[in-house]
């Protein structure tokens, strides 16, 4: 956008700040911010190695789903003749009570931990970003339900309120994204509302207005821009939260239903073998505690980057 140097001017003649000079320098600001995020990002060590952790199971998530044959067994093939075989060069990480290879088994579940985990956070940053930011901007009675709605829920244990939508829902995969989905939507909403309040009286703001921006124009083109550092810092949080509710959903029998191949799922089945065999339960509990782990560290770097006293430089 070209940078104006006209004035805008309000009914009475009273000059004002042009809009278009605002846009630019706060696109400025945002590419400098970006920068200096990803300069700190890059400077810490846990996050960058949690970040290629990330990138490998999204490989693998992907590999496994478009090319299954490149696994060395069927993750679904049971063969009674092979139950309880313990790690081995032939089973890396053992079989399962039905002969079925654990190894296997874990990769597959990759493709649904990172589903339902990204799909959640997916559901809950949309209508969470959307009812904070009506909440913060609007203010007033509407500010008012909405945020004592979200006490509401907040007043609920997450995974109580998760078991709660998957009675009512019924069980499945697309039900468990939604469970999990609905679950955090009040944190990102009293984050977004926070932020918003702090920013929505700033001079662009008021530009806007005196331009007749729309509400929805200023809070999705002007005000949710620079509140975008906060929220991806929550989403990837979120997104290690949805995977520890997807493997408790799972492992409560709750969750996604076999014969899919879900960490919980299989963790919960291992654990009537934690003595006899407890390789089935040993892996699939390292899978999920590296993935959450993952995520965490990399949504702590994240959080370090966006504060600007805890910045790496």
């Amino acid at each position: 956008m070209a940078v104006s140097t006209s004035t805008a001017t309000v009914r009475g003649g009273a000059p004002q700040p042009a809009p278009e000079r605002d846009d630019a320098r706060t696109a400025q600001k945002q590419d400098s911010l970006w920068r200096d995020m990803w300069y700190s990002l890059s400077q810490n060590k846990a996050a960058m190695v949690s970040l290629v952790v990330i990138a490998l199971l999204a490989v693998v998530a992907i590999i496994t789903a478009v090319a299954p044959g490149v696994l060395p067994y069927d993750p679904y093939q049971q063969n009674m003749a092979e139950s309880f075989q313990p790690p081995s060069a032939a089973h890396w990480f053992g079989t399962d009570q039905q002969g079925r290879d654990i190894f296997c088994r874990i990769l597959v579940g990759t493709q649904i931990t990172l589903t339902v985990g990204i799909l959640a956070v997916a559901i809950s940053l949309s209508i969470g970003v959307t009812l904070g930011a009506i909440a913060g901007y609007k203010g007033g009675k509407v500010d008012l339900i909405i945020m004592r709605i979200m006490d509401i829920m907040l007043s609920v244990p997450s995974i109580l309120l998760a078991i709660a939508f998957m009675a009512a829902l019924g069980q499945g995969i697309d039900k468990a994204v939604v469970a999990i989905g609905l679950v955090p939507i009040p944190e990102y909403a009293r984050i977004v509302r926070s932020q918003i309040l702090s920013v929505k009286e700033n001079d662009y703001v008021a530009a806007a207005r005196v331009i007749g921006d729309s509400d929805a124009a200023i809070i999705f083109r002007h005000i949710l821009p620079n509140v975008l550092p906060s929220i991806i810092v929550r989403a990837t949080l979120g997104i290690s939260s949805a995977i520890l509710d997807t493997a408790a959903l799972g492992f409560l029998g709750l969750g996604v239903q076999p014969p899919a191949a879900e960490w919980g799922d299989m963790l919960g089945r291992g654990r009537n073998f934690i003595f006899s065999a407890p390789y089935t339960m040993i892996f699939p509990g390292l899978a999920i505690t590296i993935t959450v782990l993952a995520f965490n560290l990399l949504g702590d770097g994240l959080r370090d980057a966006v504060d600007p006293k805890a910045r790496r430089r």
